[in-house]
């Protein structure tokens, strides 16, 4: 596969560094498999509590709060208190923020 630059002035390649510090936030919270993993789940389920995520990941609760915590942090999931248990869905507001950040980058700067 050959990558090479696009004939693109440096000045629209600056415009692409509008939202880049929101992206290297979202980029660094997917940079673990097991938030990969609970992402994935969330998307397949809609919206399920900790325990749920627990349970079909086979991980200890407190690993699972923690790499939640992260993903909350970088608004990939929303959280939502509900009796005794929270809920977590997928935030697609910023799912879809990350493709537009991706395609455009992909789309500026190289050709696959």
């Amino acid at each position: 596969m050959k990558i090479s630059m696009n004939d693109q002035p440096a000045a629209d390649l600056g415009t692409m560094a509008k939202g880049d510090e929101d992206a290297a936030r979202i980029y660094a919270a997917l940079g673990h498999p097991v938030r990969i993993a609970i992402l994935r789940q969330l998307i397949l389920e809609d919206a399920c509590c900790c325990k749920d995520i627990v349970g079909r990941l086979d991980l200890a609760q407190s690993t699972v709060s923690q790499h939640l915590k992260v993903l909350v942090t970088a608004r990939l999931i929303d959280y939502r208190p509900e009796r005794q248990s929270s809920r977590y869905s997928v935030n697609w507001q910023q799912i879809n923020a990350i493709r537009t950040h991706l395609a455009a980058f992909a789309g500026g700067c190289c050709t696959l």
